[in-house]
């Protein structure tokens, strides 16, 4: 299966993690960051940015982002980027496409989780290593 369509995937599992969760408390040294502005081109892809750290992954480990904007309580999940857990700082992006005019520039609230895939008992099951919410600009492309 490409990679694309599972990064795709990864966002809207992620959103749902972050709408379902309890909010998860990152280990010594796991850490996630929002950049302050996000972006959006006129065909409705946001891209999110930030940073990320995480130690000792056993399983494949991935960012992924959703995004809100008020009066709408929808969030959308955006893309998922894979994340390498050995202890350094890294840029994290990812972007996804939102049906057009559903998101205009101007405040949001994005939502991110470092998410890695753990093998539990044949079934890979979700490890959120760090979240993070934020308010962000959104700007035109």
């Amino acid at each position: 299966m490409p990679l694309r369509p599972v990064l795709g995937a990864l966002g809207a599992a992620t959103a749902a993690v972050l709408a379902l969760s309890t909010p998860a408390t990152a280990a010594p040294g796991d850490n996630l960051t929002i950049d302050q502005t996000a972006r959006l081109s006129a065909d409705g892809t946001v891209t999110n940015y930030g940073t990320y750290r995480c130690f000792d992954a056993s399983g494949p480990a991935f960012v992924g982002a959703a995004i809100s904007q008020d009066p709408s309580a929808t969030r959308y999940g955006i893309g998922g980027t894979r994340a390498v857990c050995d202890g350094a700082y890294h840029r994290w992006h990812d972007s996804g496409t939102v049906t057009s005019n559903r998101l205009t520039p101007g405040p949001a609230r994005v939502e991110a989780a470092l998410v890695e895939l753990r093998p539990h008992n044949g079934l890979p099951l979700p490890h959120i290593h760090a979240s993070h919410e934020r308010n962000v600009v959104l700007v035109e492309d």
